[in-house]
């Protein structure tokens, strides 16, 4: 892939992470986030106003999805486009890459730290029914979880038939360019800056409409918080 190409798919990429980001605090309701968080700790660590308590909320959220937003709408695309892969060939399955002799399926993931042991067994449950389907056509199946970031590398075990490789390891692998690596950070330019105003404009908003609704909900007539609404709107229920 020349660097023109790829810068072109960078922007892009960029693009529709910032989109999706911003759309994953605009589709928030502030009654759903409240539910979640733990009220007793606010009021503990002293917390008595409703806008320091949603942008906590909010960042809170932001943290954790952004990972799973920027491996989706970045990493992924990028690695099936640059590796001149296919799309899924099942659940789970990101991009495939298929030779005279082999089938290499990756399931594409920002970083290393990813899902619980549940999700990862039924990840290699994935592989091992995408290589069954395979088994006919005489090639090597190879299954892959590569991480966008991280040096993490390990090999399969009995127990699992993918390996897990990460950062610049995946990268040269897949693209054959060991500075492939580099030249995804370098090739961003001034592009997260543009991107940024817009971004921080759709987060204040959210702020401001997350703190009125806030007052409106979960403040005395005298704008101190109601912490017994609070929560009983998060640990409140039916006693039998």
């Amino acid at each position: 892939m020349n660097e023109q190409d790829l810068e072109t798919l960078i922007s892009e990429c960029l693009n529709n992470f910032y989109k999706n980001r911003l759309k994953a605090i605009q589709d928030l309701k502030l009654i759903d986030v409240l539910s979640r968080k733990n009220p007793y700790l606010f009021r503990a660590i002293g917390t008595e106003n409703a806008s320091e308590i949603v942008e906590h909320i909010l960042r809170a959220h932001l943290s954790s999805s952004d990972e799973t937003i920027f491996g989706n709408e970045f990493f992924e695309p990028i690695a099936r486009i640059a590796s001149g892969g296919k799309t899924s060939i099942g659940a789970g399955i990101d991009v495939v890459i298929e030779t005279d002799t082999k089938v290499m399926a990756i399931a594409v993931k920002s970083g290393g730290n990813w899902g619980n042991a549940d999700q990862h067994k039924k990840l290699n449950s994935r592989f091992m029914e995408v290589r069954n389907r395979l088994y006919k056509i005489n090639k090597s199946f190879d299954a892959v979880i590569g991480h966008g970031y991280g040096t993490k590398k390990r090999d399969p075990s009995p127990e699992r038939i993918y390996r897990d490789i990460s950062g610049q390891t995946f990268w040269t692998e897949i693209t054959g360019d060991p500075d492939f690596y580099l030249k995804l950070v370098r090739m961003m330019k001034d592009e997260p800056q543009k991107h940024k105003a817009e971004f921080q404009s759709g987060w204040y908003a959210t702020i401001n409409k997350f703190t009125q609704q806030f007052i409106s909900n979960f403040c005395h007539p005298d704008f101190t918080i109601d912490w017994e609404k609070l929560t009983k709107l998060n640990s409140g229920g039916t006693i039998h």
